[in-house]
């Protein structure tokens, strides 16, 4: 017991050293492929001493990036991880060094940092101290996925962190991979369509309102493809989009599909898809009560919104149906 004691003791430290530490600009130097994989080597070593699964570190990684990316007022991380702590936060509000490593006086001025590396400091800027530092805030409350989603909602306060996280968690934990980047257009290529940008442009059925996406118009019943890897949050009807699915990605982004003339049979909230997953048809529904059809001609409205932890707002998908186009086209 003795000695499974003492191997524990010099083990646990080493799970959160990693060969040496990276730079903001060395990490910038790396390729998306080793991003992905020294990320991964840290959600594990987390998982590891915290026994929270590591889809669901990542899961909370994502989000954050996702606020960093949406927002002004946070600065982008310098590492791997994205998860951001102000300097009040981190050394203690009443600390007189803001700048402070040390555990002890960190600890004395109510602060959060914590050293996860074994190296005897809590730096705001190493990625295992961070790291470390919000999984311990989370296992707080005790092992089992129904207690992390307590955790998560005393973390950020907020209902809706809770639900993006957690569907990160299920997409992750489905894939078992961080590289989800590839991406599909919405319609298949091999069918007639045609599209232009218009997002901004006015709309008058129920108010003047803008509108907010890009109409790509095709016949009747051509399929309708998830651009992303993600999980349906929404489906149903709106007097405005008509039969519509909303799909969530990873990078906190809404992705919206309106005007269908059906769904994919299976697909319900909560499913996960992957680019060129069949989601529904191509129709013309909305502008009216559930099932009206046939006010303007048939097309595919693709709206895409950003979440930045406090509201949605949209942006123009132009410039990723071109993008997204292309690089099928491509492929072939």
């Amino acid at each position: 017991m003795k000695i499974w004691v003492k191997t524990m003791l010099i083990v646990i430290p080493l799970l959160f050293i990693l060969p040496f530490h990276y730079s903001a600009s060395k990490v910038q130097e790396l390729t998306s492929e080793e991003v992905y994989k020294e990320r991964m080597a840290l959600y594990h070593k987390a998982e590891a001493v915290s026994h929270i699964p590591w889809y669901y570190i990542a899961a909370a990684d994502s989000y954050e990036r996702g606020l960093r990316q949406a927002r002004n007022d946070l600065p982008q991380e310098n590492g791997f991880i994205a998860f951001y702590f102000t300097p009040e936060e981190w050394a203690g509000a009443q600390n007189p060094d803001q700048e402070d490593t040390d555990t002890v006086s960190i600890s004395l001025f109510g602060g959060k940092g914590l050293d996860g590396n074994g190296d005897g400091k809590a730096d705001i800027n190493d990625d295992e101290d961070i790291l470390h530092t919000f999984v311990e805030q989370l296992s707080q409350f005790g092992p089992g996925e129904e207690n992390l989603r307590i955790a998560i909602w005393d973390y950020y306060q907020r209902d809706k962190a809770v639900e993006l996280i957690t569907g990160y968690a299920k997409i992750y934990n489905t894939f078992g991979t961080l590289d989800l980047r590839d991406r599909a257009f919405p319609v298949p290529l091999n069918y007639n369509y045609s599209y232009r940008s218009t997002w901004g442009d006015s709309r008058g059925w129920g108010g003047r309102r803008i509108h907010e996406g890009t109409d790509i118009f095709a016949g009747y019943g051509t399929p309708v493809r998830s651009t992303t890897y993600g999980i349906v949050e929404l489906k149903g009807w709106n007097k405005y989009g008509g039969w519509r699915v909303g799909i969530r990605d990873t990078n906190n982004v809404y992705h919206y599909y309106a005007h269908l003339s059906s769904f994919e049979k299976g697909m319900e909230r909560g499913t996960i898809v992957e680019p060129g997953t069949v989601i529904g048809y191509v129709g013309s529904s909305g502008y009216g009560k559930p099932g009206t059809q046939g006010k303007f001609p048939p097309h595919l409205h693709y709206g895409m919104y950003k979440d930045n932890g406090a509201f949605e707002w949209s942006f123009d998908p132009y410039p990723n149906l071109r993008a997204w186009e292309r690089i099928e086209r491509n492929k072939k």
